[in-house]
């Protein structure tokens, strides 16, 4: 380069920097200039030597990305530095420990969890778009600014992607829809969400996104004709109640005009609200709600509202921290149009997401925001010991979901995602609360634990201390934190079932003359065609393998205990024959997503998955459901190219299945008989009653009662005692 060419860059360094301290959301302090200051020194002394793939000197990156932090973020002094210093330790010869010499703790802290970010190990056995993310994660712990500033450097990326060969475009633009774009409308940052998912499309699916950007362009001149109109409509009776406001439009992003388009199969010119009218007002915070409220009345008295599309924020603001009212109202042309109502608080909070709230509380108040969330990211959190790509699946769902509100019986309002249930609240409310629900009561009336909750509902949960979780919980359940306890609970009776049915299967053997020892654990664990010893004692614990399968078993031993010495004469070795075919069909079966359906499939011919492998199901365009093992050499590039086609997937034992299933009785009516029926059926392990049907008719009864059953096993056993009860003439499944 030339003298003249560096010293133009050098000036336009010099310009970027004054910029950047100028257009700062947050007031600067004298100390924070001077430590954006030290910060830009370091960057530009450690990045002199590096340029861009464009050619363009490094330090233009480091700064770009402040700016997004400090502008369109809007964070504080420490955020700005930080962001000037994340490649630092990456890329050059300053290490952390300079940085924390230098800046202190929490500048080198944010630094680290930056660094991390970007070197983490490339492990094939796993996506590592979910590790990723999940290490990402993981260093919330440390400072939230750490994900925050990874969001805005990876906007900055997205901006200058044009030197980049094709592949990486492609796989760093659906890395971002996949988990950059999500969680920036977790935090509330819905601009910078809006430009990602753009930005995105631009590069994943290019001819879409140019000729839906054409459109919009197309349009925007008879977009402003209508926003103009409507304003017309309304002005004169704002400007009478002496309010302060503008009326603008904001059309929709191209990514969610995209989005409309698949979800509805309609065409661009078919979707009617590509654009919303948004009325932003100014007004002292004591009054927001109430001049909120007084353009709503204005608005409807001129357009007819649609009484189903009213969205209250004000009342009840998002866990974002978003605060708006929304109406649909029919506007000129007889078009329905979307109407934003907001303060300019509200309007910077939704542009800002938290750093706005910091603007607006003041003293101990302003960590609030921000505590609020990352405690709500603590949960999805506590499920981090599951694998990766389930965790990152689950952390999605109770990302993207939108929310309603519930009201305890004391009236306290509780944040839910849509089509979270009463397990859901019991567990939101306190782990020990929905270890023991029973069940519960909305608006008054008592409904299933699988009830889809609504906004509005008021829900009482009932415990019971002999209450405890069941495998069907985890269908009723569908937030992270519940399903992650259900489980844990879980695997803890589990172990309990299997430690007793240890003990029962000692004394069986003792009784058959055989020694309970690992050996003996072992063939009984191949001969029942199980994989470990934990699920031969549960089974024998819940009745499945019961006295008649041991003593087989016994037998069997006993037998091969003879031939061994036989064959030991004759040195001919009998080979073990496992039949693969039993096992497939018997014992294990293929379920997918969180409500373990049973859908068609085929086994990928990459990896040839078999019973008991790690899996994931992949829906191809014309091949149905293809289901490929975790650790499959193509898993990596699927899960990232592909993440919305990617549906969770499992094997699981069939003998663990819970089966309905109808019982007939007849007899003599006596007092006290239907006690003695309960009582039986009630002892019996594992035996639940769904429905119960009596009739009594000139002295005699007739039954019917729907039963929940492991196996054929339980249910002889409990039609043999129930035949036992006096009164009792005949008991036969229907």
């Amino acid at each position: 380069m030339t003298e003249a060419a560096i010293e133009k860059e050098n000036k336009q360094i010099t310009k970027e920097y004054k910029e950047l301290l100028r257009i700062s959301y947050q007031t600067l302090t004298a100390a924070d200039k001077k430590l954006i200051r030290s910060a830009f020194d370091v960057a530009v002394d450690a990045h002199k030597n590096q340029r861009r793939k464009s050619g363009e000197a490094y330090i233009f990156h480091p700064l770009a990305v402040a700016k997004i932090v400090a502008s369109e973020i809007g964070l504080d002094a420490v955020s700005i530095a930080s962001a000037l210093l994340h490649d630092v330790v990456e890329d050059t010869e300053y290490t952390l420990d300079d940085l924390e010499r230098m800046f202190g703790e929490t500048v080198a802290r944010i630094v680290d969890g930056l660094t991390k970010i970007a070197h983490l190990n490339k492990d094939m056995n796993i996506s590592q778009q979910a590790e990723n993310f999940r290490k990402m994660l993981l260093t919330l712990n440390d400072d939230a600014r750490v994900i925050i500033i990874k969001i805005a450097d990876r906007y900055h990326n997205l901006l200058t992607m044009d030197s980049m060969p094709e592949h990486k475009q492609v796989k760093i633009a659906s890395e971002t829809l996949y988990i950059y774009a999500p969680l920036a409308h977790r935090i509330g940052l819905y601009n910078i969400k809006t430009e990602l998912e753009d930005l995105s499309l631009k590069y994943t699916e290019p001819e879409v996104y140019n000729d839906i950007q054409e459109k919009i362009e197309a349009t925007k001149e008879e977009q402003q004709a209508y926003i103009d109109d409507f304003a017309k409509v309304i002005n004169d009776s704002l400007d009478r109640e002496g309010l302060k406001y503008y009326i603008k439009g904001r059309t929709k992003s191209i990514y969610s005009i995209r989005k409309k388009m698949l979800a509805q199969n309609v065409s661009f010119d078919e979707i009617y609200d590509k654009f919303a009218i948004r009325i932003i007002y100014e007004s002292e915070p004591e009054n927001e709600k109430f001049i909120a409220w007084k353009i709503y009345s204005i608005v409807t008295d001129h357009f007819t509202p649609n009484p189903i599309r009213l969205r209250d924020w004000i009342s009840s603001p998002k866990s974002t921290g978003y605060e708006a009212l929304h109406i649909t109202v029919m506007g000129p042309e007889g078009n329905w149009v979307e109407v934003q109502i907001r303060s300019g608080r509200m309007h910077e909070i939704a542009e800002k997401g938290y750093a706005a709230h910091f603007k607006y509380k003041h003293g101990d108040q302003k960590e609030q925001g921000i505590e609020t969330w990352l405690n709500r990211l603590q949960e999805a959190l506590e499920t981090s010991n599951s694998n990766a790509v389930d965790f990152v699946e689950e952390f999605k769902l109770n990302l993207y979901s939108k929310e309603i509100f519930v009201f305890t019986p004391k009236g306290d309002l509780k944040s839910l995602p849509k089509g979270a249930t009463p397990l859901d609240l019991a567990f939101h409310i306190h782990t020990e609360i929905g270890m023991r629900t029973r069940g519960a009561k909305v608006n008054g009336k008592l409904v299933p634990l699988n009830t889809e909750l609504k906004s509005g509902d008021q829900v009482e949960i009932i415990t019971s201390e002999k209450a405890h979780p069941n495998q069907n919980w985890l269908d009723y359940a569908t937030t992270a934190r519940a399903r992650s306890k259900i489980r844990s609970s879980l695997r803890e009776e589990k172990k309990q079932i299997a430690q007793e049915g240890k003990e029962i299967l000692r004394r069986k053997l003792k009784s058959q003359k055989i020694t309970l020892s690992e050996d003996v654990i072992n063939k009984m664990v191949i001969y029942f065609k199980l994989k470990t010893s934990l699920d031969l004692f549960f089974r024998i614990g819940n009745g499945a393998i019961d006295n008649q399968k041991i003593k087989d078993f016994a037998s069997s031993y006993n037998n091969a205990f003879i031939s061994f010495f036989k064959n030991k004469i004759r040195r001919k070795p009998v080979p073990e024959e496992i039949d693969k075919e039993e096992i497939t069909s018997k014992y294990d079966m293929l379920v997918f997503g969180k409500e373990e359906e049973k859908l068609s499939y085929t086994l990928s011919k990459c990896c040839q998955p078999i019973p008991g492998d790690e899996v994931f199901g992949f829906i191809s365009v014309n091949e149905g459901i293809k289901v490929h093992k975790k650790n499959c050499p193509n898993a990596i590039s699927l899960q990232s190219n592909y993440a919305y086609r990617i549906i969770s997937a499992k094997w699981i034992d069939s003998t663990q299945e819970e089966f309905t299933s109808d019982i007939m009785l007849t007899g003599i009516d006596n007092l006290g008989l239907m006690n003695q029926i309960t009582a039986i059926i009630s002892d019996n392990m594992h035996v639940n009653m769904r429905n119960l049907n009596f009739s009594t008719d000139g002295g005699t009864f007739k039954g019917k009662i729907t039963l929940v059953v492991k196996n054929k096993g339980i249910l002889k056993k409990l039609i043999h005692n129930l035949k036992q009860i006096n009164g009792i003439d005949k008991v036969s499944r229907i």
